[in-house]
């Protein structure tokens, strides 16, 4: 699909209030999750392109937020509902840089079809639930049915679910192949990979969900995907960067391995995978290439981790010089 003069880009997830305690014992409060990613596509989009997050939020945090979102000129903010006062809120206890603790005590409405019908012209869904139910397949399946727009899933959400006392637990993607089809794009991290990969027949009796996919299973895993529908997958790597898949024009399978942008000083790491994404699919709207949308992933989850505020992430032109300085210049 051709990306047009203007671009419209949709971004569903929970904009969470996060009570944070950091792995230095640091205790603080703010909103997370989407809002994040909102704001790091702002930063790269052009004034007169539009984001539209779709979010249902507490009557309580609806001012706040929509504030927040306010100084971004390029945000449109019809797609933030409160009108059944249903919003998430999440405690994350950091046990070290790249791992927490999560327990959830409110909770989002789920986005349904009728939540995205004002944004089916978008040239893409970056979709960041944090949580299975929050943007089900059901959803999905309509946007794919009724958009041209692409389709980006973190699949931190169907592979996390809740437990009796708001415990937030990895799950496994048994129904995976049913969203597969729904799916243009798939980014996730190792665990949740993991938790998405079953390739012996009695590989879920003996499954522990959590456990990193074994990275030698990684290009079964994403070829898996591509046979299904999705036209990339992308798998982050910690401290490694990522690794990107994709079929080529004789449908053999692509590796590419993307080396992470270094950041000296990581001030906080919430958001990064919601900045990673937003990255991608800017990336992937400028010309379909998976390598070039792991970099701009990669380029916004280092913006995010350098600082706490939504202020961390740089203008197109800064990014892209960030980006030549790792990578080199564009060919």
């Amino acid at each position: 699909m051709a990306v047009s003069a203007s671009r419209n880009v949709a971004v569903l997830g929970p904009i969470p209030r996060d009570r944070i305690i950091t792995h230095n014992g640091e205790i603080f409060e703010k909103y997370g999750c989407a809002l994040y990613t909102v704001a790091a596509l702002a930063a790269l989009l052009d004034p007169d392109d539009r984001i539209h997050p779709i979010v249902h939020v507490r009557r309580e945090d609806e001012d706040a937020i929509k504030e927040m979102l306010s100084a971004f000129p390029n945000v449109d903010l019809t797609g933030i509902r409160s009108a059944s006062d249903h919003g998430a809120v999440v405690e994350l206890t950091y046990t070290d840089q790249a791992n927490r603790i999560e327990q959830q005590t409110a909770f989002m409405d789920p986005i349904t079809p009728a939540d995205v019908e004002f944004a089916l012209d978008a040239d893409a869904f970056v979709c960041v639930p944090i949580t299975d139910y929050e943007v089900g397949q059901a959803t999905l399946a309509y946007i794919k049915s009724h958009s041209d727009g692409t389709i980006l899933l973190d699949a931190h959400g169907p592979t996390s679910t809740l437990v009796i006392g708001g415990e937030r637990k990895r799950r496994l993607w048994v129904e995976r192949d049913s969203w597969l089809p729904h799916i243009d794009v798939l980014k996730m991290n190792l665990e949740e990979a993991g938790c998405s990969w079953f390739p012996s027949p009695d590989a879920l009796a003996h499954h522990d969900a959590g456990n990193p996919i074994p990275e030698e299973q990684l290009p079964d895993f994403a070829e898996h995907c591509l046979r299904h529908g999705v036209q990339a997958v992308c798998v982050t790597l910690d401290q490694r960067g990522c690794v990107a898949y994709h079929l080529d024009s004789g449908g053999a399978l692509v590796e590419e391995q993307v080396p992470r942008i270094v950041v000296d000083d990581v001030v906080d790491a919430t958001g990064a995978g919601d900045s990673f994404a937003a990255g991608m699919a800017f990336g992937f709207l400028q010309d379909h290439d998976i390598v070039s949308a792991a970099r701009y992933g990669n380029a916004m989850g280092a913006q995010r981790v350098s600082g706490s505020g939504l202020d961390v992430y740089r203008p197109l032109a800064e990014t892209d010089k960030q980006i030549a300085a790792t990578y080199g210049e564009k060919s």
